[in-house]
């Protein structure tokens, strides 16, 4: 091919690249508004059409002169050139993005100048570059293939967009043909290294090959340029993608718009940020600024509900919103940010300041109640509190929150508005700025029930769903995948058992809360150590095999949960990682890499749990069995949310139950394990931790290990409905406060009927108002018609006010509905049961779960372990003698208690014993008297003790009789009421009792009552062995059949078809050496136990044994401080004097800690044991005064916290989770009880030498081992 030819065809397509790149977009932008001058810049002659001096210009200096004159004609000329100057200065030795920022200033600030005028006196003035007012007052150019220089190499740009000679727009595009990501790739990327000055003036980027465009910050990463859908608010589109974003960013006052008031620079770990609003942004916080507008001259204070998807830049929205509001419209403006978490609060802070929205050192975060009232009373642009920080002084006698200030120009702006804004806090809020503005901002919409949201902040000002986010590219797709594990439910009518569980308990509402949430199907269900440990396993194996292996966290039930995870993860890690080196040496050499990545990054992966503290959370978790003190040492000594957030960071897993789950932002999350049913608000915005956008993250996962398919099916038809429901609910609340009112009314005349005066008791102040209380509480619990009718009024009450709040027209009856809740909840104390007894309810549940539910491989079918709840309060220990004397004065409100409790025990006695129900009546018999008048309190209280007493004797006749509670039952329904026994036919009739149980127990098979065959059985039975044993005279047929009726309606209610009974407590069930089975009774089990805690104390080897069939840490585990120091140190016992104080030097000695590290390393590597600290080798006690001087605090939770971290530094963290230390008390001196359980791996130690040495114990000493015996002392171990 001829020469003329290749130079013909190259020339046809550069002019056709070059008329698509510069017709079509030029010709639109001169049709969107505005006088644009276009130019070809093709020609690269000194001076061509843009009138530049070199092509390593970028600025266009005599345009930018121009403009300065125009804009600024009081300056003097020497201060404008200083302003070109300025601008226009090489910045090539600064990072890149902050010679970006530093431009971005100028331009959009102003020069801040400053000269001596003819008078002399100083001048000072803002020297203007752009007016960003007027958009008619600027030069417009754009200019089209433009040759720009680097130092090394020459570009040419497709259309770059000039302001007053200021390159602010630059634009690449491709051909239709070919993706836009193109343009990205093979030329913006170019530019950035080859001609960087072209971006340091820059504003943003535009990328588009006509059907597709992409917006970008100057130096954005692919993944964060997005589409700019629509070109306003009414949803206007162009023909293509590329006119719609030319019309949206590129219309004169709208590039102005966007450049000065939607771009932000943001401190990230990893620098400086530059971020440029997406399309959902921009729209959103405009149309609540003229929100802001319209309701302001309206006189509302409702400026509106902003709803954006999380995930999707809501927190940037804010800051772009309160800036544009400072710089547009006047007033000195003071933006409230309230939060209702202290971590949503911290990270709202940490963003604005990040942003240079305030400085780090500015006082302006709320520490304290104290605090907040200062910084409102002060003239602040912005201020940060949570909402619980608006609360009374109560120090001071406050009864009402003070005005804090009463300026309009305060808008209060609450993030996830829906969650805690309607109770008395909000109100108090409301009350402290009267005159403020409301405007809700939240991720999540607002749902049925959420009504009140909009009643107090307006009505939607912007939405942006779920569904938006992922087409726009503001989010990424999220993809579920089930993998819940399979669990055989054993008893089908679980839920039924359970609930008839707690009814039999007769839980308040709070006990009955608790146990919900603890004991709840799903909760307990999930928790069960077999199931958490599949899904562990399960966990590790998922983690390990994804292929892009983003950031995770593991969502539990609760804190327990999550760090019981946090284990058996842990040991499901070592077995994979073990497995897959097994794998890794038999594969063959080209397989091996992929694996080798694998093992790596289970080498280098750092895991840990973030979880809230808590009130006694040691000893709470302790009581499971779990140990949170070095997790919590980490979550305190460490800033495990930056490391988190850190793409680069090992700490790749996280175990939450609550931390987290709202306002963290982690890009890099890409996994998140739902092990905690959720719903609603809570579920979206836990899933959206792995929905950001992240560098070759194609999208976020959620593994579904409990089932919540169905609940996200519901939450994504809201949260991503394409058209979200704003019609306005917002009703007059004149009618709400009337009825209100009208409660009260009711109320106050229903006490005054009673001899209360409400309103005296509500203004009475100390020992006056208590005395009226607790005269009131006596005359309303007169009888049991007015205290239900009081309490259901009191109810209805709360509820209208609650109906009210936050609404300043609440504060008018605040202080007498806080009176009416206080005495309500004086009357119901005093009339309700005690509260059941919760760890031994649990115990029940646990049984019902242990025979109910099984993993895949086996059932659970063990004998009822459980038992009635005992009553809190032992009415038989009561000193009714003195109880008059007591509660002189409270008679009524006390004895109405005590009866409470006495029908509460005799129902549990009759629930076991069905002939003790007349028992109960009696006792309702007696309340109906003493409610009918015909009673007074004296004789009501003197038949209540006789009661009790009867009730007494009654529960202890099972022993007079040499029975069992079980069999006492069966004896008494075959001998009351008739017939009349000899003391020959009483002793048959016990042995018939005996043997009939003997027998039930073979018949009371699974399901045993609902199927007809098993039913009949037991009552044949029944008939069999009674007409064989019971005396033929005593019990002729009438009487014969009546018992045979009774015994077996009796059989239906007591047993169920699982094997529970009423009387599970009073026996159990063993597998004896012959495989027999033995019943053993209360006193049996009793007798068992003592003898085996006798023998734990006595016999070391015995105890060694026990404890590790139990998993604990050798056998001193299970003696107390004082027995362990009565025996020697042997193999799993040493005692320490100190763990960092010489005693013959009395001083600090780094050998003494190496001392304890060595101890607790010898214990890990063999059969684990307890080392004692702060007692000497002859077992005498030297405490730990020293240790504690070296410390901080100077005390046992300072000590325990060096503790753990030194041992976590000497052995590393999967050890010490083996390892549990504890402060403990003997001969009046405070000692350190350090229990070790056995370690799964081999545990090498650091010394203070900088060594790493492996021990081990050896007799009643620890030795260290040498390196090349140590791998056969392992595979013997492991034998």
């Amino acid at each position: 091919m001829c020469w003329s030819r290749i130079r013909w065809r190259r020339c046809r397509r550069r002019t056709r690249r070059v008329g698509w790149s510069s017709g079509p977009p030029l010709s639109c932008l001169s049709s969107s508004g505005g006088r644009w001058s276009t130019r070809s810049a093709r020609r690269s002659v000194r001076r061509g059409p843009l009138g530049r001096d070199s092509m390593h210009d970028v600025v266009l200096t005599h345009r930018v002169r121009d403009a300065l004159r125009w804009l600024n004609p009081h300056v003097p000329e020497v201060i404008r050139e200083e302003a070109l100057a300025a601008v226009a200065k090489d910045r090539s030795v600064m990072d890149r993005v902050r010679a970006n920022r530093e431009v971005y200033d100028l331009i959009r600030d102003g020069y801040r100048a400053e000269w001596q005028g003819d008078d002399g006196e100083r001048q000072y003035a803002t020297v203007l570059y752009i007016d960003f007012r007027d958009s008619s007052n600027n030069d417009w150019l754009a200019a089209s293939q433009v040759w720009v220089a680097g130092d090394l190499h020459r570009r040419r740009t497709d259309t770059v967009l000039f302001v007053n000679g200021i390159p602010l727009v630059l634009m690449e595009f491709k051909d239709p043909n070919r993706p836009v990501k193109a343009a990205y790739e093979e030329n913006l990327t170019d530019y950035r290294d080859t001609v960087p000055q072209l971006f340091v003036p820059n504003g943003f980027v535009l990328l588009s090959n006509g059907s597709e465009a992409k917006i970008g910050s100057t130096y954005s990463p692919w993944e964060f340029f997005g589409d700019w859908k629509v070109i306003d608010a009414d949803g206007a589109r162009g023909v293509v993608a590329l006119e719609t974003a030319i019309r949206g960013t590129c219309a004169q006052d709208r590039l102005l718009d966007l450049v000065e008031n939607f771009v932000a620079f943001i401190e990230r770990p990893g620098g400086l940020i530059k971020v440029v609003a997406r399309n959902h942004q921009l729209l959103g916080v405009n149309a609540a600024i003229e929100n802001l507008y319209r309701v302001r001259a309206a006189g509302d204070k409702r400026l509106g509900v902003f709803w954006h998807t999380q995930g999707s830049g809501k927190s940037l929205s804010m800051l772009w919103f309160t800036q544009k509001v400072l710089r547009q419209i006047p007033g000195a403006w003071t933006f409230v940010m309230v939060t209702d978490r202290t971590e949503l609060d911290l990270q709202l802070h940490g963003e604005f300041a990040d942003a240079g929205a305030i400085s780090r050192e500015a006082n302006v975060h709320a520490s304290s109640a104290a605090n907040l009232r200062d910084l409102l009373a002060a003239d602040h642009r912005y201020v940060f509190t949570l909402i619980h920080k608006f609360r009374l002084d109560a120090a001071a006698g406050e009864t009402t929150m003070p005005v804090l200030s009463d300026r309009s120009d305060v808008i209060v702006i609450t993030d996830e508005a829906h969650r805690s804004q309607y109770d008395t806090l909000a109100l108090n809020m409301r009350r402290a700025l009267p005159n403020a503005s409301f405007m809700g901002f939240t991720g999540t919409p607002l749902i049925v029930g959420e009504e009140l949201t909009r009643q107090q902040f307006g009505d939607y000002v912007s939405t942006y769903n779920f569904r938006d986010a992922i087409e726009d590219g503001a989010t990424v797709p999220l993809y579920y995948e089930n993998r819940i594990p399979e669990l055989q439910l054993v008893n089908e009518d679980f839920a039924d058992d359970l609930a008839e569980l707690l009814e039999a308990a007769e839980l308040d509402e709070d006990a009955e809360g608790q146990l919900a949430r603890r004991f709840g199907k799903q909760y307990t269900l999930l928790t069960r150590p077999e199931r958490l440990r599949r899904v562990a396993k399960d966990l590790v194996a998922h983690f390990v095999g994804r292929g892009f292996t983003g950031k995770a966290m593991y969502v539990g039930l609760d804190k327990a949960a999550a760090v019981r995870m946090y284990v058996y993860v842990r040991e499901a890690w070592a077995e994979h990682l073990a497995d897959l080196r097994v794998q890794h040496d038999a594969m063959d050499l080209l397989q091996r890499p992929w694996l080798a990545s694998r093992i790596e990054l289970m080498e280098t992966t750092d895991m840990a749990v973030v979880v809230s503290q808590g009130q006694n959370e040691i000893a709470t978790l302790e009581k499971l069995g779990l140990d949170i003190r070095p997790h919590r040492a980490r979550m305190n000594n460490e800033d495990l949310a930056e490391k988190f957030k850190a793409a680069d960071d090992p700490l790749r897993l996280v175990f939450v139950c609550a931390m987290w789950m709202t306002g963290f932002d982690a890009p890099s999350v890409s996994t998140i394990y739902l092990d905690r049913p959720m719903r609603n608000h809570t579920l979206m915005q836990t899933i959206a931790r792995a929905n950001r956008v992240f560098p070759d993250k194609d999208n976020g996962l959620i593994v579904d290990y409990v089932g919540v398919f169905r609940n996200l099916e519901k939450a994504l038809a809201i949260y991503g409905a394409a058209n979200a429901e704003v019609d306005s609910p917002i009703q007059d609340l004149d009618a709400l406060v009337g009825a209100l009112n009208a409660a009260i009314d009711t109320l106050a005349g229903l006490c005054a009927s009673n001899g209360v005066d409400l309103i005296a008791m509500r203004d009475a102040k100390g020992f006056a108002h208590i005395a009226l209380r607790d005269a009131a509480v006596e005359n309303l619990l007169a009888d049991d018609d007015t205290r239900t009718t009081f309490l259901a009024a009191a109810r209805n009450v709360r509820k209208l006010f609650k109906a009210l709040l936050p609404d300043p027209m609440a504060a008018a009856q605040q202080h007498t509905v806080a009176a009416i809740r206080v005495l309500a909840e004086r009357v119901a104390d005093v009339s309700r049961p005690p509260k059941a007894d919760l760890d031994t309810i649990s115990d029940a549940v646990d049984a019902l779960l242990d025979r109910s539910v099984g993993a895949e491989e086996y059932v659970i079918r063990a004998a009822a372990e459980g038992s009635e709840p005992d009553p809190l309060i032992d009415l038989s220990q009561i000193d009714f003698d003195g109880l008059s004397a007591a509660f002189a004065g409270r008679k009524r409100a006390e004895t109405d208690r005590l009866a409470a409790l006495l029908k509460q025990r005799a129902v549990a006695a009759a629930t076991r014993n069905p002939t003790r129900y007349d028992l109960v009546q009696r006792i309702e018999e007696l309340i109906a008297d003493y409610n009918a008048g015909s009673l007074n309190i004296d004789e009501y209280l003197r038949r209540l003790i006789e009661l009790s007493k009867t009730l007494t004797d009654e529960e202890q006749r099972a022993v007079t009789e040499g029975l069992t509670e079980e069999e006492l039952a069966v004896f008494d329904l075959l001998t009351k009421p008739e017939p009349t026994l000899t003391e020959a036919e009483r002793e048959a009739v016990k042995a018939s009792a005996k043997r009939l149980l003997a027998h039930l127990q073979d018949k009371l098979v699974l399901d045993w009552r609902r199927r007809a065959a098993t039913t009949a059985d037991v009552r044949v039975t029944i008939r069999d062995v009674l007409d064989a044993d019971l005396p033929a005279d005593p019990y002729p047929p009438e009487i014969f059949d009546a018992k045979v009726q009774a015994i077996f309606d009796h059989v239906i209610t007591a047993y169920g078809d699982d094997g529970s009974s009423v009387y599970a407590g009073d026996r159990v069930e063993v597998v004896t050496s012959g495989a027999g089975v033995a019943t053993l009774t209360a006193p049996d089990i009793a007798s068992i136990a003592d003898s085996v805690v006798e023998r734990i104390r006595t016999d070391a080897e015995f105890a060694s044994r026990v404890a590790d069939q139990l998993g604990l840490p050798g056998g001193a585990a299970l003696r107390t401080v004082g027995e362990i120091i009565t025996n020697d140190e042997d193999f799993t016992v040493e005692f320490k004097s100190t763990a960092r104080w010489d005693l013959r030097e009395d001083k600090p000695n780094k050998l003494m800690e190496d001392a304890v590290v060595k101890t607790i390393a010898g214990f890990l590597n063999t059969d684990g044991g307890t080392l004692l600290i702060g007692v000497d080798d002859t077992g005498a006690v030297l405490g730990l005064d020293h240790d504690y001087d070296r410390v901080q605090p100077k005390n046992g939770d300072g000590f325990v916290n060096w503790l753990t971290t030194h041992l976590i530094n000497a052995l590393g963290h999967p050890p010490v989770t083996r390892v549990r230390a504890r402060i403990a008390v003997h001969d009046g001196k405070q000692i350190c009880r350090v229990d070790v359980a056995r370690c799964t791996e081999p545990t090498w130690a650091k010394t203070s030498k900088g060594g790493r040495v492996f021990f081990v114990r050896m007799n009643n000493s620890t030795r260290s081992m040498p390196d090349d015996e140590v791998d056969a002392y392992l595979r013997q171990r492991v034998a």
